[in-house]
């Protein structure tokens, strides 16, 4: 579905951003064009494409003029820009709300008025009951995306969302934090030895893109099946794998407990309660399927092809079964490459 159309990225120059821009260009696409209000990010994967489907936007999502003209004659737009850091977000709400709220606000406007007929909104598994800042912003996009697919006033735009954990090696995850801990010598710092995350690699952060944007019907969000790691298993076999290539004994790397910062969570879920009663599965992944009242005059949603009604889900990462130590080295490799070789 990508061969021949023209994408936006916004938030590109991100390490999620690039994963996917990179993966677009393998799939044909006319233009791709490449959103970031960061100039120096953007310079540096100009550097590192050298495509000339490419082409690279110095913008902002809050401001609305430069948007409508980013999106002229743009068929999909793959939203990543956002305020993402869980302490920053909390230190600065009302920064957050305007990127996080009032920028995508701005996105789906800015789609429903142009040619744009699919957006994907990223968004995270904090969003769920959240405890924070930025965890609220991304439920409230998630919000907004959906009703987007009521007041659109137009046929032939669809609209939804997809929900993750942590991607291994992203800016955002602990592992990178973790390598260059190791890197120094120690110590590694955890801030609650019984916490636990769900983890993908950035292939299965594409999946999950690629499949809800072909898949959508309109207002789902999309999650993908992801394992649990307790924190302190995930810095225990870190330590072991990479202390040696660093030239250190991992006997001499400390651990040390720091306490939980300030909205940081114990554990994460991918859904509520009650978005388990609409959701549906496949092989790899869950779809909540939007809230509807049966008369038509919020949503309809006729379900997904290929997705059942979703048994047995796995909602929290308490709860589900952790990784065991060679797991975690595996999933770690397939996440950083050549780091684990």
């Amino acid at each position: 579905m990508i061969a021949d159309r023209n994408i936006l990225v916004t938030g590109a120059a991100g390490s999620a951003g690039r994963a996917i821009v990179r993966e677009l260009l393998s799939h044909d696409p006319e233009v791709v064009r490449i959103f970031d209000n960061n100039e120096p990010g953007l310079a540096s994967l100009q550097r590192s494409l050298d495509d000339a489907r490419c082409r690279y936007l110095v913008g902002d999502i809050r401001d609305r003029d430069r948007l409508r003209r980013a999106f002229d004659d743009i068929d999909f737009v793959i939203h990543t820009a956002a305020m993402k850091h869980v302490d920053i977000t909390e230190y600065n709400p009302f920064e957050a709300v305007k990127t996080n709220v009032v920028g995508l606000q701005n996105v789906i406007d800015a789609a429903i008025d142009s040619t744009v007929k699919r957006v994907l909104f990223t968004s995270s598994d904090k969003a769920v009951d959240p405890a924070n800042t930025m965890g609220t912003t991304k439920l409230l996009g998630e919000k907004l995306i959906t009703a987007g697919n009521k007041y659109s006033g137009r046929t032939g735009i669809r609209l939804t969302s997809v929900r993750f954990g942590n991607v291994i090696d992203s800016s955002q995850s602990v592992v990178p934090v973790f390598s260059e801990q190791i890197r120094n010598g120690g110590p590694v710092t955890l801030t609650d030895p019984e916490m636990t995350r769900f983890f993908l690699t950035y292939r299965d952060l594409i999946e999950l893109v690629f499949s809800a944007m072909e898949l959508t019907k309109g207002g789902e969000v999309f999650v993908y099946k992801m394992p649990s790691v307790r924190i302190e298993d995930l810095a225990d076999a870190m330590v072991d794998v990479l202390a040696p290539k660093y030239g250190h004994d991992p006997g001499e790397i400390e651990i040390q407990v720091t306490g939980r910062r300030v909205g940081e969570t114990l554990h994460e879920e991918t859904m509520t309660e009650l978005e388990a009663t609409r959701t549906v599965e496949n092989e790899s992944m869950y779809a909540i399927l939007p809230e509807t009242d049966g008369s038509g005059s919020y949503l309809t949603h006729d379900g997904i092809d290929g997705f059942e009604p979703a048994t047995d889900i796995v909602r929290s990462s308490e709860q589900g079964r952790k990784l065991e130590r060679d797991e975690i080295v595996d999933l770690l490799e397939k996440g950083m490459g050549e780091v684990f070789e």
